[in-house]
Order: structure tokens, then sequence, then C-alpha cells
């Protein structure tokens, strides 16, 4: 499964890259923020997937108890 979520850190991180590299273009600037977004959320995802003990905090706040 870390492959998973490390595939996932990396396609945020690509998403930001190319968000960023768009910022000249006026007609697109809802797909940049979006890119950008997204990919924010990708990191931020895959660092709590990649931390030890996850999978208890993750049953925690799902109540899979």
């Amino acid at each position: 499964m870390g492959f998973w979520y490390l595939l996932l850190l990396l396609t945020g991180i690509i998403l930001i890259i190319v968000g960023l590299m768009k910022k000249g273009v006026s007609a697109a600037v809802k797909a940049v923020i979006l890119l950008f977004v997204i990919g924010v959320l990708f990191i931020v995802a895959s660092l709590v997937l990649l931390m030890p003990g996850s999978s208890d905090l993750i049953a925690e706040l799902l109540r899979l108890e």
C-alpha cells in the first residue's frame, strides 16, 4: 500500500508544479487553482497515510472500532 501512497504524493507534487507553471494564463485561472488545490490535498493525504499509526487514526475518524 505504501506504493500507492507514494504515487499519490508524487501526483500531488506534479499537479502543484503544473499549476505553478501556468501562472500567466488568464483564461485558465480556474483550472490552475483547481490543479493547485488538488495537488495540495493529494500531498496532505499521502503524508497522513504514510505516517505510522495512520490506520488507527483513520479508524478513529470513521469510528470503525
